[in-house]
């Protein structure tokens, strides 16, 4: 019996973006899932906390997301229990570990011609180099580790903004107010992202995603790109 696979994502997620700062990691994404261009549901979760040291996040295909995180569980766990060591230690996943993982994963799926429609973002905390790692993994199975990452639109629309603001001492307060500021330009210029979203970070002490909340833009339509007119033709063809 012949099997079809999928050829296109139907019921997605849009962009995640990510930053590393002075002593952590964070990352941001919007809960809005599209069925094709039309919004969907507006309170679905897209940020994972596994393990409480790994911090997981994917743009495109939900039902392709869902199983990744299961996968992702399952190894985690595995991992945990399976080994002699975790008798006398807490052993966990490294977060590089689970890119690495996913990478073959993804290069798998693709090479079947069966691919997760996913671009994934992979953070975490890199307990033998004692720094913040953040990377991700894109449905062709291609990886890069970076210091700011985004997924989807995000690539296009938030990270010029992530560029030109970032720092590497940057604090935590800093990181969270530059994720939001990306995350509102990705809400005016993408017509399938949302104003709700999560931020989730992760430190030596572990990692934390948030509820989702909404982010304040009662200004943003009044902001001279929105109502100028366009090619400054005194009202003719503006908005």
């Amino acid at each position: 019996m012949s099997k079809q696979r999928t050829t296109q994502p139907i019921t997605t997620g849009t962009s995640v973006i990510g930053l590393v700062y002075d002593g952590g990691v964070m990352i941001a994404a919007d809960t809005l899932l599209s069925y094709g261009s039309m919004a969907k549901s507006f309170n679905t979760p897209r940020l994972y906390n596994i393990e409480d040291r790994i911090l997981l996040g994917a743009s495109g295909e939900y039902s392709d997301l869902q199983e990744i995180v299961a996968k992702v569980k399952a190894l985690a766990l595995q991992e945990t229990t399976n080994s002699m060591e975790s008798i006398y230690v807490d052993r966990k996943l490294p977060a590089k570990s689970l890119w690495n993982y996913l990478r073959a994963v993804m290069y798998q799926k693709r090479s079947k011609m069966n691919p997760y429609w996913n671009d994934v973002v992979v953070a975490g905390w890199d307990d033998q180099a004692d720094k913040p790692f953040l990377g991700t993994v894109d449905k062709l199975g291609t990886t890069l580790q970076e210091n700011l990452v985004a997924t989807g639109f995000g690539g296009y629309l938030a990270m010029p903004l992530l560029r030109e603001k970032w720092r590497n001492d940057l604090s935590e307060g800093e990181a969270r107010a530059l994720l939001e500021d990306a995350m509102k330009v990705l809400f005016y210029r993408d017509c399938r992202a949302s104003a709700r979203i999560q931020l989730a970070k992760c430190t030596s002490d572990g990692c934390i995603v948030s509820e989702p909340y909404e982010l304040d833009h009662s200004n943003g339509w009044n902001a001279p790109s929105m109502i100028r007119a366009a090619g400054d033709l005194d009202g003719d063809g503006g908005w």
